[in-house]
């Protein structure tokens, strides 16, 4: 099967499309046949070598954790899914034409195989982070980093609680947070000042999704440091903050998301899709950030 690999760290260029033998499912595991993948910043911070010391590979290595597609292989001990069903999960190297998915949910007929690719490390993350702050209903959330894939999902998982959302994203998405259910504002200098003036009585937790070195601004508005967390600024910890780059019930999530698709409360759109062939180019379009939704690679 064709197959993305890697056999250097370095930049998308290192990325090439290879013959490799398929893989099969474990127990506990299914494989599907892949009809879209989502791109994961997780995918070019492995390719680039940023988390090896934390991750060693050894090469060549896949890339991809995020999938959609049809079952064609079930693993020993797997209940509640069957050959040909429609699935979107996460598993590893599913930048493949056939992939194995380790937590796994239905697709429902009426989300595509392309967003539904990008839905999985995007919808997990979310709500383990506002279950990692303890967000209740009532409650005002300031996301930094709102308009990705992971703002996104939050902005909308936050909602379904009956929380109270404000997002901060580039001017030119604004209007994209404010569709998804948050009230919009600009990072930058003077963020403090526009937040407290959205919100008069204050904010109750906050999310670093962008990783752009906010950290202290977002402790000073919630005022307890314990109530702000960060999946990008690793140094969130030297200022008392929470830090997570892992955890939680994948597949609670991703049944939960599928749940909210269908009543309505969870969008996050194909901002740009790709080939297997250009996975270098969605691994740039992936790094160079600010898109409006979700990079997703599409297999035909």
């Amino acid at each position: 099967m064709k197959a993305t690999q890697f056999k250097e760290y370095g930049e998308p260029e290192v990325l090439e499309l290879v013959e490799v033998d398929e893989p099969h499912a474990g127990p506990g595991e299914i494989r599907i046949a892949v009809r879209a993948v989502g791109v994961n910043a997780m995918d070019w911070k492995v390719r680039a070598g940023h988390m090896r010391e934390m991750m060693p590979l050894p090469l060549p290595a896949g890339s991809g954790l995020d999938a959609a597609g049809i079952v064609d292989e079930i693993g020993d001990g797997v209940e509640g899914v069957a050959v040909g069903d429609a699935v979107f999960g996460t598993g590893v190297n599913t930048y493949a034409e056939h992939a194995v998915l380790a937590d796994w949910a239905g697709k429902p007929d009426g989300l595509s195989f392309a967003e539904a690719a990008g839905y999985p490390v995007a919808v997990a993350t979310a709500q383990r982070i506002l279950d990692l702050v303890g967000l209740e209903a009532g409650q005002t959330v300031l996301i930094s980093g709102a308009a990705g894939g992971v703002g996104s999902a939050a902005v909308q998982f936050a909602r379904a609680r009956s929380a109270n959302v404000i997002g901060t994203a580039s001017k030119a998405n604004q209007r994209y947070v404010e569709e998804l259910g948050a009230i919009p504002t600009t990072y930058g200098e003077g963020m403090v000042e526009r937040v407290r003036a959205l919100a008069p009585d204050g904010v109750d937790a906050a999310l670093d999704i962008a990783g752009s070195g906010v950290i202290p601004e977002l402790i000073e508005l919630t005022g307890n440091a314990s109530k702000v967390i960060s999946i990008a600024d690793f140094t969130a910890g030297d200022h008392g903050a929470q830090v997570s780059g892992g955890g939680g019930d994948r597949s609670a999530a991703l049944a939960e998301a599928a749940r909210l698709f269908e009543a309505g409360k969870l969008r996050i759109p194909v901002a740009r899709t790709f080939t297997l062939k250009d996975a270098p180019v969605a691994h740039a379009a992936s790094q160079a950030g600010h898109v409006a939704g979700r990079t997703v690679i599409v297999i035909d």
